[in-house]
């Protein structure tokens, strides 16, 4: 009885390594398309920004943080412009419920 609880162990045992096996073949295989497909993303993006956005004298790095700040600001003046909109939006709706009481 003994034996059979030691060969079964032991057979846990290497189906488990194997499952451990093809676990990490397949993260590293991904991790490595991951890597390809970012580093191809970075590559196309950094020659787009460098022959379309940037300004003379201007690197690609300080075009990338012109541009974050650029869309930073619109971000904030559209919140401000949503907000601003929506107060007003209310102010009309409490406006007219005055109306329409007796």
């Amino acid at each position: 009885m003994a034996d059979l609880k030691n060969a079964n162990g032991e057979i846990a045992e290497i189906v488990t390594s194997g499952f451990q096996k093809i676990e990490d073949g397949v993260v590293g295989g991904y991790k490595k398309i991951e890597a390809g497909a970012v580093g191809g993303f970075q590559k196309v993006e950094d020659w787009f920004v460098a022959k379309y956005l940037t300004h003379e004298g201007e690197t690609v790095e300080e075009a990338k943080e012109r541009l974050a700040a650029e869309q930073a600001a619109r971000e904030e003046s559209a919140r401000a412009e949503t907000e601003k909109r929506a107060s007003e939006q209310a102010a009309r709706i409490a406006a007219g419920k005055k109306i329409e009481e007796p």
